[in-house]
């Protein structure tokens, strides 16, 4: 860059000298010269930042996006200036060496990453950003964890919301008898919600034996619902990737599979260990028994992915938009200008478009839950009312 403004420089005096001696453009010259040096000059220095300099000034999207979507044993807030504003959270680990620890995660950074012996994995390890304990050899060694993290602590928010929700509609009917008039405001529009998932996904769904499953069916709707709302408000006590946590989603899948097996019927259980295929296919090697058997777990399992993939690819989709402001921000203010423009519009459309999808998702799992519990409760009454004609 320093050359680039000695051969610029020499130019320009040549030029000049071969000009004719006229006062103005004698006048204008030298001060375009001088103008056109210190611009070189600004440019020269920019160019001399050190990697040091660089390093900090750079944005560090994967930390960004990571830190937001993955679990922490504290809650950052916010940052004002150098001071940030964090909810240390409590650390309830069991050792098998050292017992019982019970601290606040606030400890961990006053003494250094390390307190008690225990500490945070770093990046690159196994048990990356999960607490760790080393044994004699210096081995990283996972202690027996139940601590209260981001995630557990906003998944008991959003469940005293959904309870004080639920509770607050509950109570309005317990105070009013059947034949009033029918409810309005808030009331009147959780009515609809819940008889619309109700009458048209559970009672339709599994067919005349809903009412046993409307329960369970109704709270992992809302359940699902309230938690990915949350995770779309970006202050406390929202932000928290709830939905988009895979043991979550497991845990979900795994009441729905528990639902659908142990209350199978018989005709059910027949249907996938001897289904009404032609006997080579079952017989001497049971091909279609192990794929009935196999698909038991695959629909749990879809459920899981479907719910966990796309809650989490929504949070990561806005975060990324988001940093393409500060991505920018060494790129020039023509350059940083209009991919902050595109970023917030971007931004504002996946917020809509999250919002449908807060939706779509809690109706969707709603749904083939209750698919699946129906399918697991059929009869066979066609093949029941066909042997009695024939009779």
């Amino acid at each position: 860059m320093k050359q680039l403004r000695n051969i610029l420089t020499g130019v320009l005096l040549a030029c000049g000298l071969s000009l004719p001696a006229v006062s103005m453009q004698a006048d204008s010259i030298p001060a375009a010269q001088n103008g056109l040096v210190a611009e070189l000059d600004s440019m020269a220095q920019r160019d001399d930042v050190t990697p040091a300099e660089q390093e900090e000034n750079t944005v560090d999207v994967k930390e960004i996006v990571f830190g937001h979507i993955g679990d922490s044993y504290e809650w950052h807030i916010t940052d004002f200036g150098e001071t940030k504003v964090i909810i240390p959270l409590p650390v309830i680990v069991y050792s098998g060496t050292t017992g019982w620890h019970v601290f606040l995660s606030s400890r961990l950074e006053e003494n250094g990453g390390c307190y008690e012996g225990l500490s945070i994995a770093p990046e690159g390890s196994k048990y990356e950003g999960k607490l760790v304990e080393h044994d004699a050899a210096g081995n990283e060694v996972r202690p027996w964890d139940i601590s209260i993290t981001k995630v557990t602590l906003a998944l008991l928010i959003n469940s005293v919301l959904l309870i004080v929700i639920v509770l607050s509609v509950a109570r309005w009917y317990r105070r009013h008898p059947q034949d009033s008039a029918a409810p309005g405001g808030f009331v009147g529009f959780m009515e609809m919600f819940i008889m619309m998932v109700n009458d048209d996904v559970i009672k339709s769904c599994v067919g005349p034996k809903y009412r046993k499953f409307a329960p369970y069916l109704l709270t992992a709707f809302f359940f699902i619902f309230i938690n990915n709302l949350m995770g779309l408000i970006p202050v406390f006590p929202g932000g928290a990737n709830v939905t988009g946590n895979i043991a979550i989603t497991m845990v979900l899948a795994v009441c729905t599979f528990l639902a659908v097996n142990i209350f199978g019927t018989k005709a059910y259980w027949k249907d996938i260990f001897w289904p009404d295929v032609p006997w080579w296919l079952k017989v001497p090697v049971p091909m279609m028994p192990f794929i009935e058997f196999f698909g038991i777990f695959t629909k749990p399992f879809a459920l899981m992915i479907r719910l966990f993939a796309n809650m989490l690819a929504g949070h990561m989709a806005m975060l990324v938009l988001t940093c393409l402001i500060f991505i920018s921000a060494s790129m020039g203010p023509a350059l940083n200008g209009s991919l902050t423009v595109a970023s917030v519009l971007f931004n504002i459309f996946m917020n809509g478009l999250e919002l449908l999808v807060a939706f779509i998702q809690a109706y969707v799992f709603t749904m083939l839950s209750a698919v699946f519990i129906g399918l697991a409760q059929e009869e066979h009454t066609e093949k029941a009312g066909e042997k009695k004609a024939i009779k």
